[in-house]
């Protein structure tokens, strides 16, 4: 499979603090959605931060359509499109007076898709952005990352704090541009709901370190919770259990091949299970 992104080892140290990112590993197929999830502080703003290159990482690798970016690669900049949770277009702009400013860092800048989406999200051209709700600029902020005809489009929260229905109509628009499939997103958000609709893989971070990745339909479908009894949580055998989270009266335990384990063992009773269960018991649970 072709990969748009590949990362390969990054690590990344914050003296102060003690953070750092452990061997970071994961690739972003062509044409998909990756889900880039984990708890506050878990290394997902770092990382992206290393990817973009506004952040120098103290060792391994990140290849952007098979090429490592340098601070002076202007045409493998022009590929990317990035979006964060907080707007970085000054108040005093308006949307026309951005896209002018765009039309002179990127040359593949298209004004009339970015005026087409302007109307789809019913942005108003001359109304100054330090008015914008928070739904408006983010919606102006993904406008002004997709006319540029990127190939990759990174968003750290982007949807967060925004209504379902501007949600929503942002998840569309995500959607419609990986149907190309020379592009695809990577994806970081908190709102575990929107990446079950959209994601192709989830890639889950903790503490600085990759704990899984998978395909997303393979965690929704494949992925469920045992709830166990203490003679029941004992007859599992320690490889079919991922990880475990003991309650006052009963066991959860994370397992993988659902239809083996029902199998397996006729007794037990298994829920099927979202993303935040699966997140839940990797970071609360424990391993064997």
């Amino acid at each position: 499979m072709a990969h748009i992104l590949e990362v390969k080892n990054l690590s990344k140290r914050y003296a102060k603090s003690g953070f750092a990112l452990k061997n970071v590993s994961f690739n972003v197929p062509y044409g998909s959605i990756v889900g880039f999830i984990g708890e506050n502080g878990a290394g997902k703003t770092t990382a992206i931060s290393c990817i973009l290159n506004v952040l120098f990482k103290d060792s391994g690798t990140i290849k952007i359509l098979g090429s490592e970016m340098t601070d002076g690669d202007s045409a493998l900049r022009e590929e990317l499109g990035a979006v964060f949770d907080a707007g970085s277009f000054p108040d005093q702009l308006d949307a026309r007076k951005l896209s002018s400013i765009m039309q002179g860092i990127y040359t593949k800048w298209d004004q009339n898709l970015f005026t087409d989406y302007l109307n789809q999200f019913q942005i108003p051209a001359d109304k100054k952005i330090s008015a914008f709700s928070r739904g408006m600029l983010m919606k102006l902020s993904i406008a002004a990352a997709l006319s540029h005809r990127p190939k990759l489009l990174i968003l750290d929260e982007a949807t967060s704090g925004l209504d379902p229905i501007v949600r929503d109509e942002i998840l569309d628009v995500f959607l419609d541009f990986v149907q190309d499939e020379e592009h695809s997103i990577l994806l970081s958000s908190h709102i575990t709901s929107d990446l079950e609709k959209i994601a192709d893989y989830i890639v889950f971070i903790h503490n600085g370190e990759i704990i899984l990745t998978a395909p997303k339909d393979e965690l929704i479908y494949d992925y469920a919770v045992a709830r166990c009894k203490t003679s029941q949580f004992s007859q599992i055998e320690k490889s079919d259990i991922i990880t475990y989270r003991k309650r006052d009266y009963q066991t959860d335990v994370l397992v993988k091949n659902r239809k083996e384990i029902e199998r397996k063992y006729k007794n037990l009773t298994l829920d099927t299970v979202s993303i935040d269960d699966i997140m839940l018991l990797l970071i609360k649970g424990e391993r064997i």
